[in-house]
């Protein structure tokens, strides 16, 4: 009796913690990305949020993001597992002036800034290595390819991207 009692606690909390909101909040910036309207120099941006619900507990979801020079929004790139259930590619590609969107109500952390010159030649190698990113048609939570093997996988690519990922990034170990 006491296992399923506690079994149904921590089952409430579970239910509990998930963000409800997370589709209103899943839209809005963070506030942390520089507008692309004002903001004219070229910048590449990594970001990490908890991932949704009681995952967030102990893994995040890791996103890249860049703007050419004088571009009106930024490219993001990251890997989604639900795409796989619709037949479409994990790897998802999209412009957006609010690159640093919450995640399922999570609100993100930058984990890499880039601006400037420096940004406007690393671009183009993070776009040729998302070209080649080997597992963009597949995801697995554990031990990866998934969300966060992507941006270990293009830092190993572009290792002038200096990007460390953080310990909650479950799979990036993956693409060593």
């Amino acid at each position: 009796m006491k296992f399923y009692l506690g079994l149904f606690l921590m089952m409430t909390l579970l239910v509990s913690c998930a963000n409800n909101n997370w589709r209103t909040a899943s839209r809005e910036s963070a506030g942390m990305a520089a507008d692309p309207v004002m903001h004219k120099e070229a910048v590449i941006e990594v970001y990490a949020a908890d991932a949704f619900s009681w995952r967030g507990w102990f893994a995040v979801h890791s996103w890249i993001a860049v703007k050419d020079k004088d571009a009106a929004e930024y490219t993001v790139f990251e890997v989604v597992g639900w795409r796989i259930n619709s037949g479409l590619p994990a790897l998802l590609q999209y412009q957006t002036s609010t690159p640093d969107r919450f995640w399922y109500g999570a609100q993100p952390q930058k984990l890499l800034s880039i601006q400037g010159d420096k940004a406007a030649v690393l671009i183009p190698k993070i776009v040729d290595a998302v070209s080649r990113y080997p597992w963009a048609n597949e995801y697995t939570v554990f031990p990866g390819p998934n969300s966060n093997t992507f941006p270990a996988w293009i830092a190993l690519q572009v290792p002038e991207l200096e990007l460390v990922l953080p310990f909650s990034a479950i799979g990036s170990g993956y693409a060593d």
